[in-house]
């Protein structure tokens, strides 16, 4: 070997191990921290995204909010299953379009098939506040629905990726929309954990990546809603949490921007303030 290839040599080996270095560096910065079990004996890893265990809440006005989005999920997939019978006939449009998601991505396998509807919802839908939509501080719409008006906020997002997920073979056991907090600003946003063999992937709106729930360690798992109803994450509360104010609904890079009409609150406004943790809490008794 030449004195100039072992220079280049030992260049490329010291920046590779830097970069490593920094990857690690990196990744243990947005790693959820282990939970040491009392007594010294090792916890068990809890089945849920996240690593918390949940408990069922079986009242309340978050467990009412979600029965009635699951009612509007069952209602619409009689006019799903008749245009699945005959589209030639159907005369819903949103649920050709929700069909025609849902079987690209049942052709494909594993994480194509969770990366084929990420994609395919974030295009079809444009990001806009409940607010700016309905008038209304917060407004959870069923798939259809959501299509038709070609518009959401982030839980909208998130239901319409769970139900087509659902149609598309994966199974609901496998599936979950998570109601989470950024810790550094206070803003909720949901998303959709979707597990892939034991790893837990994130189908979040705001991009297209769909990365395991160990990197969103700069967010706090509040509930998880799926076919078997709304549960909590088994965590303490933050006693001094900043009120929570809805963010403006997240868009995916290169995508115009949402107009929002003259006289309506701007996002992120102290008019559309959601809720603090004592809110969520009421929300969940």
């Amino acid at each position: 070997m030449s004195a100039f290839n072992a220079v280049r040599a030992g260049t490329l080996a010291i920046g590779f191990m830097l970069s490593t270095l920094g990857a690690q560096a990196h990744s243990a910065a947005y790693a959820l921290p282990e939970r040491p079990a009392p007594g010294g004996i090792e916890a068990p890893v809890s089945d849920e995204p996240f690593g918390f265990s949940t408990s069922p809440l079986s009242t309340g006005p978050l467990h009412a909010k979600w029965t009635a989005v699951e009612r509007a999920i069952a209602a619409e997939a009689e006019t799903i299953a008749a245009c699945t019978r005959d589209p030639v006939h159907c005369s819903s449009q949103p649920a050709l379009r929700f069909l025609e998601i849902v079987n690209t991505a049942a052709a494909r396998e594993g994480l194509a098939r969770l990366g084929e509807i990420n994609r395919a919802i974030n295009l079809a839908i444009r990001p806009v506040s409940d607010r700016a939509q309905y008038g209304v501080e917060d407004y959870w719409s069923s798939p259809l629905a959501t299509l038709a008006a070609g518009a959401g906020d982030c839980e909208d997002y998130a239901i319409a990726k769970l139900v087509a997920l659902r149609a598309a073979g994966v199974p609901e056991k496998d599936l979950r929309l998570v109601i989470i907090r950024e810790t550094a600003t206070g803003d909720d946003h949901a998303v959709v954990a979707a597990r892939s063999g034991d790893r837990w992937r994130i189908l979040d709106n705001r991009t297209f990546l769909m990365v395991e729930d160990s990197a969103f360690g700069k967010y706090r798992p509040l509930f998880a809603l799926d076919a078997e109803g709304a549960r909590r994450f088994d965590q303490p509360i933050l006693a001094d949490a900043a009120p929570v104010v809805q963010s403006r609904p997240a868009e995916i890079e290169n995508r115009d921007p949402v107009v929002v009409e003259a006289g309506a609150p701007a996002v992120g406004s102290s008019a559309t303030v959601l809720a603090s943790d004592d809110v969520w809490m009421t929300l969940a008794m």
